[in-house]
């Protein structure tokens, strides 16, 4: 059985990092847009992660451009911008994509493991959230409509 250890991310940069050291963590694992009507999330999102780092939890953003090209910019580009707007202290990624061919195999995991409304696999927009338990196994997905802070319970029950 895959958890999260079995998968790699890239780092802004291009760097390829082992997902193995977010076992023993609940993880909150994110597909962003810098554009979107959901970018206010961020807010949310670091809120949480203020509050419950120290006790082992992490909040991974994944910018994505599959969604109405919300995340034209590069790497370098995204990052200033969610510094500078949200104060983002969290990891940011390097760009992916969630659907498709190209898809991130750590997503074709998530979405395999915590499918959508009816069954559906596929992620249908930005700030898509999956809920990682210690153990490394997907919890929960919730839909980009959940804000951070409706997560919370959820969270420290986890922690």
């Amino acid at each position: 059985m895959q958890t999260i250890a079995d998968f790699t991310a890239k780092l802004p940069n291009g760097e390829e990092v082992s997902l193995a050291d977010k076992l023993g963590k609940v993880v909150l694992v994110v597909n962003t847009a810098s554009k979107c009507g959901f970018t206010p999330q961020y807010d949310g999102l670091e809120a949480l992660w203020r509050k419950y780092r120290d006790q082992g939890f992490e909040v991974i953003a994944f910018p994505c451009n599959q969604f109405g090209s919300q995340e034209p910019g590069e790497a370098d580009e995204i990052e200033q911008f969610c510094k500078v707007n949200f104060g983002l202290s969290f990891p940011l990624m390097g760009k992916i994509e969630v659907n498709g061919p190209g898809a991130s195999p750590l997503y074709d995991w998530m979405k395999k493991e915590a499918p959508g409304v009816m069954g559906t696999k596929s992620v249908k927009w930005n700030f898509t959230k999956f809920l990682i338990g210690r153990d490394g196994k997907v919890v929960r997905r919730y839909a980009p409509t959940d804000k951070p802070e409706s997560l919370e319970k959820d969270i420290a029950a986890l922690l």
